[in-house]
């Protein structure tokens, strides 16, 4: 039996469009974001160093590559998902589900196309803090059935009929965690941002997936519940909410260690002008339609600019991975350009999970890096690219990668970067983050 059937039925045998309308209508919302590992966190450690919290930020990164590149690699890649991080995620939010709300705190994707929880009753979930979503303390719950449209989005082999017609779901990701439960429709807030702890709007009969049996590794912590997908699958919040907030949203992320939130707008509120305002087109691809394309052309460094010599959308814009992976021919001549233009001594024997560290006395004499997008340079300050180990000793936040291209997310910290699908483009304008 195939693989993926087997584990769908194992896992089975264990239990017998624009989709939504706020109730509010707002032209536009906002959301705080909270880093994995600022002092807002619940993951949040004083004991750890700089260096330290960007190293093991950096090995997140890692393991969330791998898993992408898995999943996209995975001949079974029918499914709109790509790879949760452990331990949190990079990034984390509250959201509301149910009548009454219930506040769950989830992982915010822009790789990942589905919003779940773990709900009740559990035949195999990972611990949370909180009790699971109990569908049957909420008045505006309705599971799907299988021929509702939400369930005709999901691929074929990811649904399958359950008991009385509803609609089951499966995501496997690239590690083989998964989620399994039932898709359902519940009413999805947003906290307020006003400190009255009221919810600024709600999404009645939004879609989301009711999981029954979970498993996100043995990395899995207590604080977190599921996940927000925020990518451009049919059924992430952005797809969901669709017209209402004009198809776009932004971001604007802080640097580690603030003791400010990140924020994620939607709508009206999403859209950035004024000076500085660059935009590249979004690359949409047949083969994996579910993430954002950009085309990098190149990176300069001083005098110096590696080419990539692509054009057709050769690099993903992802929030939860933390370093830049660049395609390794390109990385090297990336490399070349640096050691060009600085008279640099390179460490040998790098500490993992970085390929290129080198001393350097003051850092405030080093250039910029400016990421040459097709119509949008994009000019980075060292310190977002660079990652402080201590006695003049500096890291490369980007490696080389044989699959995947990623711009990571320290590299958008005090920008506001917008995605507009309607308009097919993604723009960036330098902010301070901890202000906007």
């Amino acid at each position: 039996m195939h693989a993926f059937i087997f584990l769908f039925s194992a896992l089975c045998s264990l239990y017998t469009p624009s989709f939504v309308e706020s109730t509010k209508n707002p032209s536009g919302f906002e959301v705080e974001l909270i880093h994995h590992d600022s002092p807002l966190s619940p993951f949040y450690n004083s004991s750890l160093t700089s260096s330290e919290l960007i190293t093991n930020a950096a090995l997140r990164s890692i393991s969330r590559s791998k898993r992408l590149s898995l999943f996209q690699n995975n001949e079974l890649n029918e499914s709109p998902e790509s790879i949760i991080i452990p331990n949190g995620g990079d990034y984390l939010m509250k959201i509301y589900i149910g009548t009454p709300p219930v506040e769950r705190l989830a992982v915010a994707d822009t790789g990942s196309n589905l919003i779940w929880v773990q709900c009740s009753p559990c035949k195999k979930c990972f611990p949370q803090d909180k009790p699971y979503f109990d569908p049957n303390k909420s008045s505006t719950y309705m599971g799907l059935s299988c021929d509702s449209q939400s369930c005709s989005s999901l691929p074929l082999g990811k649904h399958r009929c359950g008991k009385s017609k509803k609609c089951e779901y499966l995501i496997i990701y690239g590690d083989e965690s998964y989620s399994f439960g039932e898709l359902s429709t519940d009413s999805i807030g947003f906290g307020s941002m006003n400190g009255e702890g009221e919810k600024d709007v709600t999404f009645p009969k939004s879609v989301f997936g009711c999981g029954l049996q979970n498993d996100l590794g043995s990395e899995t912590s207590h604080k977190t519940t599921g996940i927000v997908g925020l990518g451009l699958g049919p059924l992430s919040l952005v797809s969901q909410l669709g017209d209402s907030i004009g198809r776009k949203f932004s971001y604007c992320l802080v640097p580690f260690g603030s003791n400010s939130t990140s924020k994620l707008k939607f709508g009206d509120q999403a859209i950035i002008k004024g000076n500085g305002v660059v935009s590249t087109p979004l690359m949409i691809k047949s083969s994996d339609p579910y993430h954002y394309y950009l085309n990098l052309e190149g990176i300069t460094v001083g005098q110096k600019t590696a080419q990539s010599g692509q054009t057709d959308g050769n690099i993903i814009i992802d929030s939860g991975t933390t370093l830049t992976y660049l395609e390794p021919k390109f990385y090297n001549d990336f490399i070349a350009s640096v050691k060009g233009v600085i008279g640099v001594e390179e460490v040998k024997d790098p500490p993992s999970p970085f390929t290129f560290c080198f001393t350097f006395g003051d850092l405030a004499k080093f250039p910029n890096f400016v990421f040459h997008f097709t119509g949008a340079d994009v000019t980075l300050k060292p310190q977002k690219l660079l990652g402080v180990l201590g006695n003049n000793s500096y890291c490369l936040l980007a490696i080389p990668s044989n699959d995947l291209s990623i711009f990571g997310n320290i590299a958008h910290v005090d920008f506001l970067v917008e995605y507009d699908l309607e308009g097919k483009k993604v723009s960036f304008a330098p902010s301070d983050c901890s202000k906007n």
